[in-house]
């Protein structure tokens, strides 16, 4: 049975993590290609895509969380995989992994802005000296 929670939930991560980056990927695409303007901003695409899928993986499957099923309290007792727990298992899944590469888009996205600001800037002042 905890095998199949872990199959669920590595399913369900990637699922989420597919979505992610297909809704990202020409937002992402776009912003390096205008920073970055040559061939290479392609390799940067695929770079963060492949990230948004380690990251939202990672941040779906709590393994720490799942030791629980295998390891009993201090009383003595074993949690039992019940109906309500996978559900509530695959819906921290589902969080954990739309919360992890929130906060890896986030950082990306805030990079992304200052180093718009500077290319801007560098444009302007070279458009001031011609």
């Amino acid at each position: 049975m905890l095998i199949s929670l872990l199959a669920a939930n590595l399913v369900v991560a990637f699922v989420m993590s597919f979505i992610v980056a297909a809704v990202f990927r020409k937002p992402i695409s776009r912003i390096l290609q205008r920073l970055i303007g040559d061939d290479i901003y392609e390799a940067w695409v695929k770079y963060m895509i492949f990230a948004i899928y380690i990251v939202g993986i990672s941040g779906g499957i709590r393994v720490w969380a799942i030791e629980k099923y295998l390891n009993p309290d201090p009383e003595g007792a074993v949690l039992v995989l019940t109906q309500e727990r996978w559900l509530l298992e695959i819906y921290q899944t589902v969080i954990g992994s739309l919360q992890s590469n929130v906060w890896m888009l986030l950082v990306f996205f805030i990079f992304a802005l200052m180093a718009y600001v500077i290319v801007k800037g560098f444009e302007m002042k070279s458009k001031k000296i011609e």
